[in-house]
């Protein structure tokens, strides 16, 4: 069972809202989520956390946040991505539990309470579960579906398949969460790795209430490139078993042309087959180097100890 010892004041639920450039959603997002939350009964806090918002984003949080006490807005100096925005909220709420949904009511927030319940129940881990992805163009579901067999495959820590961040966290996952200071984050990575009791609620997603994605193809693909480097070796690892092939085909390929001089008397020309084991394996060598490269620059971006995100105090704009 969650703790119900609350301490006075202290909101049972925060509700984390990693944004950017969500002016055109933010107030009909709020209308679906304070009613919701309400309906709960229990006290609660919303973090909105502008990433470096280029609209009227921040804007409109200051005047929700000035009429509502029970909304909170953090503003990041400049855009450093929604898995560190997600971190600045996790950092700065104040709930005995965390939800983190976005604002484009692709997560419906009425589901909310349902986690709750779940929570309640013993669950420290309650993710939603889309049951579907007909909103997503085919180009985006195969690639999505390509990404959980590949990452499944290659981790030690599988992912459940069309799990997003939309989820809430009890005490023990939050506090668990709090200790990683990791600068390359891939959350939906962490929370299957910290582990705890967990349960998926299966939902329908419907299509964005206002505005436009902000993953486009490349960073998708960058998305998933350091979902996988960051919770797995086993492309590093598989470069010795590319190793120990090619050595062993080229020990076949030597015996083979040592055959052919002193059984047969044919001396093969080889220009082409240099040719094609030349920029065959100097291909190989550019790949293994680009992920070697990966794991390097994240040993680089670890050591140097920056800070993982700066939040801005001030709603000063610079001046024509």
């Amino acid at each position: 069972m969650a703790d119900e010892t609350v301490e006075a004041g202290k909101p049972v639920l925060s509700v984390v809202v990693p944004m950017r450039n969500e002016a055109d959603v933010l107030g009909i997002f709020l209308a679906r989520l304070l009613p919701a939350m309400d309906a709960i009964g229990v006290g609660y806090e919303v973090v909105c956390v502008d990433d470096g918002s280029t609209d009227e984003t921040w804007a409109k949080v200051r005047e929700v946040e000035s009429a509502d006490p029970r909304i909170r807005g953090l503003r990041l100096s400049r855009n450093f991505g929604k898995e560190l925005a997600m971190t600045a909220g996790l950092d700065a709420a104040k709930g005995d539990a965390l939800v983190f949904i976005d604002a484009d009511l692709q997560d419906p927030p009425e589901l909310i309470s349902d986690f709750y319940k779940l929570w309640q129940a013993g669950y420290q881990n309650v993710y939603g579960l889309r049951i579907s992805r007909q909103e997503d163009s085919w180009a985006k579901r195969t690639s999505a579906s390509l990404f959980y067999a590949v990452f499944n495959r290659l981790s030690s820590v599988p992912l459940p398949v069309n799990a997003g961040d939309f989820r809430l966290l009890g005490p023990e996952a939050v506090a668990a969460l709090r200790r990683f200071k990791e600068r390359h984050r891939f959350m939906k990575g962490l929370y299957a790795w910290i582990g705890f009791p967990s349960v998926a609620v299966p939902y329908e997603r419907p299509c964005r209430a206002a505005g436009a994605t902000k993953f486009n193809a490349a960073r998708l693909f960058n998305f998933a490139v350091e979902g996988i480097a960051s919770h797995s070796t086993t492309l590093l690892r598989l470069w010795t078993y590319v190793g120990i092939l090619a050595v062993l085909l080229a020990a076949l390929l030597g015996l083979w042309m040592i055959i052919e001089y002193f059984a047969f008397g044919r001396n093969p020309r080889g220009y082409y087959l240099n040719l094609f084991i030349l920029l065959g394996f100097s291909s190989i060598n550019f790949i293994m180097l680009g992920i070697i490269g990966e794991y390097v620059g994240r040993i680089y971006e670890e050591v140097k100890q920056r800070p993982l995100y700066i939040l801005r105090s001030d709603d000063s704009e610079p001046t024509e």
